[in-house]
Order: structure tokens, then C-alpha cells, then sequence
């Protein structure tokens, strides 16, 4: 196999392994794997992975993130998160961000939102000690305004 071959042809490397996988129900689709890969790395908006292809093996190398983001090499961050910090005001639950941004999906919300926001720096809890309160609320942190007030220029 060649690595152009990777996502476009499927080849067990070991029949052996590959069956006992097969029945102990841990292959979900065959030869999906490497489109999953770079899939889920451009929705997460991280680097996809370099693959190194030699007759013997496949070397899969993820670029080092930081909770699955980009490194804060650069100011830069999702358009999700752009979107939702400008639309918070004050303190505002997720149920309050959510509407204001026109989204139903509370995972979807939750991972490619808050999660990134809170994990950046860009905006804080009002409870952090209690994080599933139903009183929990969301402002910006200092870092959060600043990148605000940095795009708006």
C-alpha cells in the first residue's frame, strides 16, 4: 500500500488481528479509518496527523495540542468561538449564548463552543466549583475582551 492508497483502498495489515477485532465487535466500518482521522481533526479545527507508510507499517504522528486545540502560538481561535464571544453581554447561561447564536444541539453547543472558549482562557464560570449548576453562568475573562476588542479593530 502507498500512502495516496490510505483512505481510498482498505488492506488488512495482519487477517489475524483484523478478524479477531471483527468479531469482538471493535471494527466499525472497514478501511474508514483514515477519512475518520482527518475528519475529526479539521471539524476540531487541529492539524491533521502525518502518515508515514513503509512496506511493514503505518506511522500515524499527531501534531502536540493543547485539550485537543491549537497551541496559543497564534491569537487566532475557532469561528465558533469568534461567533460566540461576540454575542456574550454580562453573565449569560448556556441556554441564554445558545439562543443568541441560533443553536438547538447543546453537545454540539458544549464542545465546539463553551468547552473551547473555557479551555482558552476566553471566557470564565461564574461557579467554577460547581460546574453542572443549573445557576451556572458564563462571562468573558480579560483575555476574552481583549481578543474581542483586537477583532473588531
Amino acid at each position: 500500500m502507498k500512502e495516496g492508497d490510505l483512505g481510498q483502498k482498505s488492506l488488512p495489515r495482519n487477517p489475524l488481528l483484523f478478524g479477531l477485532f471483527y468479531r469482538m465487535d471493535l471494527v466499525e466500518q472497514i478501511g474508514s479509518g483514515v477519512m475518520r482521522i482527518r475528519d475529526l481533526c479539521r471539524d476540531y479545527g487541529v492539524p491533521e496527523p502525518t502518515f508515514d507508510v513503509s512496506e511493514n507499517w503505518v506511522t500515524v504522528a499527531f501534531p502536540r495540542t493543547v485539550h485537543g486545540r491549537i497551541p496559543e502560538v497564534t491569537p487566532e481561535v475557532t469561528p465558533e468561538v469568534a461567533r460566540m464571544l461576540s454575542v456574550m453581554r454580562g453573565e449569560m447561561s448556556r441556554t441564554e449564548i445558545q439562543a443568541e447564536l441560533g443553536l438547538k444541539d447543546e453537545k454540539h453547543f458544549r464542545e465546539n463552543y463553551q468547552q473551547v472558549a473555557v479551555e482558552c482562557g476566553l471566557i470564565e464560570m461564574t461557579i467554577p466549583e460547581k460546574p453542572n449548576s443549573r445557576l451556572q453562568k458564563y462571562r468573558l475573562t480579560d483575555k476574552g475582551r481583549a481578543w474581542l476588542k483586537k477583532a473588531r479593530q
